[in-house]
C-alpha cells in the first residue's frame, strides 16, 4: 500500500494543473492515469480558446483565474504556452440576439469583466472581411484569448513533476475499498493507495469512475469535431463565434492561433451522444459552409486535417465541483462540457486552496457547481 495525500484520477486539463496547485501547498500527490501520458484523453482535442465572458458567476470566477495564470505563465516559470489575448467576438445579426447580448453584457459587467457591445465598423476592423450585411454589432470582450492546451499541460506536468508529484500512467482504477463513508484504499490495475483525498478528474469517463462508488454523475459525453488550416500571415485577432442555429449546428467558432493556422469547431445539432471519436465525412462540409458564410476570406485556406474530441456534458451545461456527503474524503471536478482546457488552471488553483484552507472563499462556487443542485437550468454560452 503506497501511501499519498491527494490521489487524483485523470491526468488531463483539470487533473495535471490541480497536481501543480496542491504539490505547490506541499501535498505529496499522485495522479492515477489510464492512458499512456498526460492530455491523451480531451486535452489534445481542444481548440485552445479561454474565455471569462461566460453567463454565470462561478465559470466567470474561475477562468479570470486561469487567464491571469496563463498570461503570467512564462514570465513566473519560463513556460510559453502561445498565449494571445485576441479576445473573444460574437457578431450579431438579428434582433433577438442583439436584445439577448445586450443583458448579458450588462450582466457581464456587474460580475467585473472587461466587454461591451461594439458597432458593426469596428468588428470589421478587428475581423477584416467579415459578411457586413445586416451586421448589427456584436459581444467584444478584448481581454480573452488563446494558448496551446498541448504546451499548457505539458508545461503543468513539468512543473507537478519538479514538486514531487508522481504520476501512473497506464493504470486504470478498477476499484474502492471503503470504510463507512470514506475511501481507505484505491485500487488500480497494478497497485493500492492510501489517501486523505480522492479526486475525480477523469473527464469523459468520470461516470465510469463514480459507478465504482455506486455514485451516478451525471456526466454523458458528447462528440464534436474540429480542424485546422495551413498557416497564413495574420489577419484576425480575435475568436469569432456565430451563435444563429441552423438544421444541422447551434453555432461554431474559429480564431487563429500563434502560428497563424485558422482553428474551428461546431456544436452539432442534435448532440451526437456517445463515446466515438472516429472523423466523419459530415463535418468539414457543414462548418465550411457556415464560415463562409460568416467569413468569405477564409475561401482559399487549404484544410490540414480534422479530428473528433468529446464533451462531458452534464444537464445544465455547468461543471460538478464538490465534496460528497456519501463518501466524505472524495472530490468531483468532472463534467466540464468541452470547456476543461478554459477552466482547468483557474479551477487546480481553487481546488488547491479549497483543500488547504478552512476560511477559503469559494464557498459560492462550490453551491453554485454542487452535484445536489437543480440541474434544470441552461448554460446560455455554452
Amino acid at each position: 500500500m503506497k501511501t499519498y495525500d491527494v490521489a487524483i484520477i485523470g491526468a488531463g486539463s483539470i487533473g495535471t494543473p490541480l497536481s501543480f496547485y496542491l504539490a505547490q501547498r506541499g501535498l505529496q500527490v499522485v495522479v492515477l492515469e489510464e492512458l499512456a501520458s498526460i492530455g491523451r484523453g480531451q486535452n489534445r482535442s481542444a481548440i485552445g480558446g479561454i474565455r471569462a465572458t461566460h453567463s454565470d458567476p462561478a465559470k466567470a470566477t474561475i477562468c479570470q483565474r486561469t487567464i491571469e495564470i496563463i498570461k503570467r505563465m512564462k514570465i513566473e516559470h519560463g513556460f510559453d504556452v502561445d498565449w494571445i489575448a485576441g479576445g473573444y467576438l460574437y457578431p450579431v445579426y438579428d434582433d433577438k440576439n442583439e436584445d439577448i447580448f445586450k443583458k448579458l453584457i450588462q450582466f457581464q459587467r456587474s460580475l467585473g469583466l472587461n466587454i461591451d457591445w461594439i458597432g458593426s465598423t469596428e468588428i470589421q476592423q478587428l475581423a477584416p472581411g467579415i459578411n457586413p450585411e445586416n451586421l448589427r454589432g456584436g459581444s467584444y470582450s478584448p481581454e480573452d484569448g488563446s494558448a496551446s492546451p498541448l504546451k499548457v499541460v505539458d508545461a503543468y506536468y513539468q512543473l507537478a513533476r519538479q514538486r514531487g508529484v508522481e504520476f501512473r500512467f497506464q493504470e486504470p482504477v478498477t476499484g474502492f475499498k471503503l470504510d463507512k463513508a470514506k475511501i481507505i484504499k484505491v485500487v488500480t490495475s497494478k497497485s493500492n493507495y492510501s489517501c486523505h483525498w480522492i479526486i475525480n478528474a477523469a473527464g469523459a469517463s468520470a461516470r465510469q469512475v463514480g459507478s465504482l462508488l455506486s455514485l451516478d454523475l451525471p456526466v454523458f459525453p458528447d462528440c464534436h469535431e474540429g480542424g485546422i488550416t495551413e498557416p497564413v500571415r495574420r489577419f484576425f485577432e480575435p475568436m469569432v463565434v456565430d451563435v444563429r442555429p441552423d438544421s444541422e449546428s447551434s453555432n461554431y467558432y474559429f480564431y487563429q492561433n500563434i502560428e497563424g493556422q485558422v482553428v474551428f469547431c461546431i456544436t452539432p445539432e442534435p448532440k451526437i451522444v456517445g463515446t466515438d471519436c472516429d472523423n466523419t465525412s459530415a463535418f468539414l462540409p457543414l462548418v465550411t459552409k457556415r464560415m463562409l458564410g460568416l467569413y468569405p476570406r477564409l475561401r482559399h485556406l487549404r484544410v490540414r486535417r480534422t479530428w473528433r474530441g468529446l464533451y462531458p456534458m452534464t444537464p445544465d451545461g455547468f461543471p460538478i465541483v464538490g465534496f460528497t456527503p456519501e463518501i466524505t474524503n472524495l472530490f468531483l471536478a468532472v463534467g466540464m462540457c468541452g470547456q476543461g482546457f478554459m477552466i482547468g488552471p483557474g479551477l487546480g488553483d481553487i481546488v488547491a486552496e479549497i483543500l488547504t484552507n478552512k476560511d477559503h472563499q469559494f464557498h459560492e462556487i462550490l453551491n453554485q457547481l454542487s452535484l445536489y443542485r437543480n440541474f434544470s437550468g441552461q448554460e446560455l454560452l455554452k
